[in-house]
């Protein structure tokens, strides 16, 4: 018998105001776009918020959706003011 495998649910734009605060609605949009899962929306931000010495302890590169998400946050001044 086949196990089914678990397949994470879709974010929400919920899901992504909860972990990175508030965006605009096309930004919120382009996440959305990525199919990334909460797990790298939460990496992506950590990245984004200058945690990435916790990152580079993981040894995890910043690479895929990861990255993707990362790009887009990182194009959002009122994010970027929020983690100064």
């Amino acid at each position: 018998m086949k196990v089914p495998e678990h397949k994470p649910r879709a974010l929400t734009p919920q899901d992504v105001r909860h972990i990175v605060g508030d965006l605009d609605d096309a930004k919120i949009a382009a996440i959305l776009a990525t199919d990334a899962t909460v797990e790298e929306l939460e990496e992506a931000a950590a990245w984004a918020s200058g945690e990435s010495d916790v990152m580079g302890d993981l040894e995890r590169p910043l690479e895929g959706v990861v990255a993707t998400v990362y790009d887009i946050l990182m194009t959002d001044e009122e994010f970027l003011e929020d983690r100064d």
